[in-house]
């Protein structure tokens, strides 16, 4: 039973702070159900796709032991069709829902669609391999999902309201939490394919996945406060029209 509350936790508590965040117009409940419920389903056709890659690699182990080999595997065979699924589940339900009436709102619902796919997978990897590995995870791969999450939801909340520039802004969400995962991905994966005793090198890649993190961690803060001030200033502003 641990070891299922540490796979749980992290991303039920991440999404309970995005909701606290949303200070203004806040989303309703059964939306932000949804929307976790759905990002657990995305699990589904990501690992489909995946699992289909992984045909692919057993015909070809040699190249796939390669950098570039890795780097195919981490962008195209994991980051991409996770992201494009995530994206797809918000993009489907939440959206155009007309509660969707701030940008924040796109943080909010990503956040929601990201995490409980994190839960799933975190599940997976926990009931697998044990509490340490929830722990590791818990610093690493939940947040960053999460920060994958913000980083698609803050293009997605300036789509919602830009029509001039709402599909170059949807690829633009799709296309940096592609390029944030799979580069947190590639180093991991990279890091593993030099596991020896005396490697160095190991450690350096491990520290290549840890700052593709904390570099989406920081951008994932300022995204939250540029969509909270945009929010704020909204609300003051239908606040003041009102009582004039």
């Amino acid at each position: 039973m641990n070891w299922l509350i540490l796979a749980i936790a992290p991303g039920v508590a991440i999404s309970a702070y995005i909701i606290f965040k949303d200070q203004y117009n806040r989303e309703p409940r059964r939306h932000l159900i949804i929307s976790f419920l759905l990002g657990m389903l995305s699990v589904l056709p990501a690992l489909g796709l995946e699992i289909a890659a992984g045909f692919i690699q057993s015909n070809f182990p040699v190249f796939f032991k390669t950098t570039t080999g890795i780097a195919i595997n981490a962008y195209f065979f994991v980051a991409f069709p996770e992201e494009i699924w995530k994206f797809c589940m918000l993009f489907w339900y939440a959206y155009r829902k007309k509660e969707f009436d701030e940008p924040f709102d796109g943080i909010v619902y990503a956040v929601m669609v990201g995490m409980g796919f994190a839960t799933v997978e975190n599940i997976s990897y926990v009931s697998q391999y044990g509490l340490m590995t929830g722990i590791m995870r818990l610093f690493l791969a939940v947040p960053a999902h999460a920060s994958f999450a913000i980083i698609m939801g803050y293009f997605m909340g300036k789509a919602r309201f830009s029509a001039q520039k709402e599909r170059f802004l949807l690829f633009l969400g799709v296309f940096w939490a592609i390029v944030f995962h799979g580069s947190y991905d590639f180093f991991l994966f990279l890091q593993e394919s030099h596991k020896t005793g005396t490697d160095n090198a190991s450690l350096l890649m491990f520290l290549g996945a840890v700052a593709s993190l904390l570099t989406g961690i920081i951008l994932s803060k300022k995204a939250i406060k540029e969509h909270l001030i945009t929010s704020a200033n909204k609300n003051t502003y239908q606040y003041n029209a009102e009582d004039n």
